[in-house]
């Protein structure tokens, strides 16, 4: 063999035993998010440098979620595992322990100021964190920041990219978060009164002086009572309140019965647990949350 032959042959060994650590290094961070909305914030994290897999789809309810084999399958191929916490999947130490998945679970609330659950699961009494801090956009704030840094951590060579998404997507929330202030400031407050199927906005209210409320708790794993139906149409005559919205998670009827009982007007569909399917209204966490935004004030308002 000519040496320029043996040159060649040595080079393609060289390659070859390369290459599973290129690709490796090439090849998107393969990660699993708990859930649609949580997904869209990896998305905007991590663009094409993430492969992203949410478990719970678009209009599905976490709470009340059975997971598949085939999620096992997902979590087990997985780079990194993504989370809201807060208890909101009931289900994931099980599933992650299913699937032999023996990497970091990041949760994406880590950090973020909570808020008692007053209400309860299935109404009972609260005690304990309300997990729905992503209807806060102060808070996505956190969650941006948290998925930043872990995604940095799994992919130091790309750090620089998701600091700059991170970055820019931080400042769509905040002139997201200037433009509802500027929508809800416009109804009085004394009229922003709002009845939902579970009580999914208590951090949205107390960020944007709203009051919620709800014949569920925080959870959609049980069902309300009729004793706290009958109190809550009492309270709408009693309080006047404007509007009942359903959510896009959710059997409508119950609270469409509690509209037609208390007097009230169907202000519309908001987005708490979910995102809506692709190509529609509230496909992204920002689009979601603006429609939200708009749909409240133009309920309140008396508007759709």
């Amino acid at each position: 063999m000519t040496l320029s032959r043996r040159s060649s042959v040595a080079a393609l060994l060289l390659a070859l035993a390369a290459s599973p650590a290129l690709a490796q290094s090439e090849r998107p961070l393969r990660v699993v998010a708990s859930f649609s909305i949580l997904a869209d914030i990896v998305r905007e994290v991590g663009g094409d440098a993430v492969d992203i897999v949410a478990l719970v789809g678009p209009d599905a309810d976490a709470h009340v979620f059975q997971p598949s084999p085939a999620d096992a399958r997902h979590l087990a191929r997985a780079d990194l595992v993504v989370v809201n916490g807060l208890g909101f999947e009931g289900w994931i130490d099980r599933l992650v322990q299913a699937s032999g998945y023996r990497g970091k679970v990041v949760t994406a609330s880590q950090g973020v100021k909570l808020r008692k659950d007053g209400h309860g699961h299935g109404g009972k009494p609260g005690h304990g964190s309300d997990p729905h801090a992503w209807q806060d956009l102060a808070n996505a704030e956190r969650y941006v920041a948290n998925v930043r840094d872990a995604l940095s951590s799994a992919r130091p060579a790309q750090a620089g990219v998701f600091i700059q998404r991170a970055a820019r997507y931080t400042e769509q929330i905040r002139a997201l978060d200037r433009e509802v202030r500027a929508q809800l400031a416009a109804v009085p407050r004394p009229k922003r009164r709002v009845i939902t199927s579970h009580d999914a906005f208590g951090y949205f209210g107390a960020a944007y002086g709203v009051d919620f409320l709800s014949p569920q708790g925080v959870s959609t794993d049980g069902e309300a009572s009729a004793a706290d139906v009958a109190k809550l149409i009492d309270q709408i005559r009693r309080q006047d309140v404007r509007a009942v919205f359903v959510e896009n998670i959710t059997d409508p009827r119950l609270v469409e019965r509690i509209a037609k009982e208390g007097g009230a007007v169907l202000g519309g569909r908001l987005y708490s647990d979910a995102l809506s399917v692709p190509g529609t209204e509230a496909d992204t966490y920002l689009k979601l949350f603006a429609h939200n935004a708009k749909a409240l004030a133009s309920g309140l308002a008396g508007t759709r």
